[in-house]
């Protein structure tokens, strides 16, 4: 972890609401679907905000979380280090991260490195995870270990088909967003330049 030193101001009111957004019941659930998706002997962290930060600092734990997301032969990540050195564990979680934008969570769910490493954001690992969680209840691919009621499942296409007559109608109507013409005239206007006689 980063040497800071304590934040004052502003600066220490941003940091507040940003840990007040983390949520420890969600913790609780994200740590045994963790343990129950990766089927390893992973040790069951503390309880509290920086027992979950220390366990997923190393970026073991999230590659091993995406890599039992995809069939036996296909994990995204190869090699899974055990190296205690910052740059190998900030690299892996880089790994994860772009591992889990190609298995299909958002750009916008995914959390920066330095929110899990500097322990800045974890409310925003947590959104991560969340969503991950849901895509892979939505793909049902028979990957996904867990109960399914813990993530929503993710909205599906939902195409609609018009006809051409359909579609020509749709033509000669006029939305609401751009108003109503109903019941203007130009009775009482005068002309060009006039002032006009309110009464």
């Amino acid at each position: 972890m980063a040497n800071r030193g304590p934040s004052y101001g502003l600066s220490r009111e941003v940091q507040e609401k940003i840990e007040q957004k983390y949520d420890a019941d969600l913790e609780n659930k994200l740590v045994d679907w963790i343990i129950l998706q990766c089927a390893e002997d992973i040790e069951h962290p503390p309880p509290g905000r920086a027992h979950f930060q220390k366990w997923l600092m190393d970026g073991t734990v999230l590659c091993k979380l995406i890599n039992s997301l995809y069939p036996p032969g296909q994990e995204p990540i190869a090699k899974i280090s055990e190296s205690k050195m910052a740059f190998k564990q900030m690299e892996q979680i880089s790994q994860f991260l772009k591992a889990a934008e190609v298995y299909g969570v958002r750009t916008t769910d995914i959390f920066q490195t330095v929110d899990l490493w500097e322990g800045k954001d974890m409310a925003a690992v947590q959104r991560t995870l969340m969503a991950l969680g849901s895509v892979a209840v939505t793909k049902d691919d028979g990957c996904y270990r867990g109960e399914p009621s813990w993530f929503h499942r993710k909205a599906q296409q939902n195409r609609r088909g018009f006809s051409e007559e359909q579609l020509r109608q749709g033509q000669n109507v006029i939305g609401l967003q751009m108003g109503s013409n109903k019941g203007a005239s130009q009775a009482g206007m005068t002309g060009y330049g006039m002032p006009r006689q309110i009464m």
